[in-house]
């Protein structure tokens, strides 16, 4: 896909975030849209923001773990729009726990929203792709489908399976020669409610604060990159028919340290976390003394 305009694009989690600014980029360029999220009250925003561009924007309450419903809402932005050219898969969730405490509830749910999610909009939408003659996958991964880290093993294994996937579909698409592409997006920090919104199990620290002020960390200081501009170098991966984009300065930092021997990252980041742990340890004995 070298241009948008007159185009038709379907986009998961578009209710906020990276999801909203797609829509509204994309609506800007003169692409129609059929947006859908969990969250109707913020996918109706985005929907006002959409509209002053004059394309057709569909709404529509979707849970992307239940694959009927999915396929569902693929039949119907088909039979709405009488094509789809572009299916931006980006709704996602966060999990902070570590490997043995993460119930398996947790866990499930956000495999189901993460990786199943983004299978169910691959498979539903595939079809209709290959009809129009022209179109293209989005599959959102993450820098954590590039390096593993501690708390993190669910949405690790999620982004590491979304990585996994499209890589292979862009083989199996490219053999095909259908007219088809994808492309898989590593985004960094970007200025979303992720963090804010992610399930953590309370008994563990992340970095060496709670779950409450990991998230301020996160928003004031990890999260460099803006929604818009996340959208911006997304569109233009799709546009350049990019196998991979990585999203934001932090993210070149996490591939490079990808490429960098699995022990010697690892053995930074345990030596990390343990001083982090002593450290709390110390000014709890503190505390503890003083009281």
């Amino acid at each position: 896909m070298k241009r948008f305009e007159g185009r038709v694009a379907a986009i998961t989690g578009a209710g906020s975030g990276i999801g909203r600014a797609l829509a509204i980029e994309l609506a800007r360029r003169g692409c129609h849209l059929s947006l859908s999220d969990v969250d109707e009250e913020g996918l109706a925003e985005t929907v006002l923001r959409c509209e002053p561009s004059g394309v057709r924007v569909r709404p529509a309450h979707l849970d992307v773990a239940d694959r009927e419903a999915v396929f569902a809402w693929a039949e119907n932005v088909r039979a709405d729009h009488g094509k789809i050219n572009l299916t931006i898969n980006n709704a996602g969730v966060a999990l902070g726990a570590t490997a043995t405490s993460q119930s398996i509830t947790d866990f499930e749910w956000l495999m189901n929203i993460n990786f199943w999610g983004v299978v169910h909009g691959t498979q539903a939408f595939l079809p209709h792709l290959r009809e129009s003659g022209e179109g293209h996958v989005v599959n959102i991964s993450s820098v954590f489908g590039l390096i593993s880290i501690p708390t993190q093993s669910a949405y690790n294994a999620s982004k590491f399976g979304v990585r996994g996937f499209t890589d292979a579909l862009r083989m199996e698409l490219e053999i095909d020669q259908c007219g088809v592409s994808c492309t898989t997006i590593h985004p960094g920090g970007i200025k979303t409610n992720i963090a804010r919104n992610a399930r953590t199990d309370e008994s563990i620290v992340i970095g060496g604060m709670d779950p409450d002020e990991f998230a301020d960390e996160f928003d004031q200081k990890l999260a460099r990159t803006t929604p818009d501009k996340a959208a911006l170098q997304i569109l233009r991966a799709v546009e350049r028919n990019r196998r991979r984009a990585l999203i934001g300065p932090d993210a070149v930092m996490f591939d490079l340290v990808s490429r960098l021997p699995a022990g010697l990252y690892q053995r930074v980041l345990v030596a990390g976390a343990r001083r982090d742990r002593a450290k709390r340890a110390t000014e709890a004995a503190a505390t503890s003394t003083a009281v």
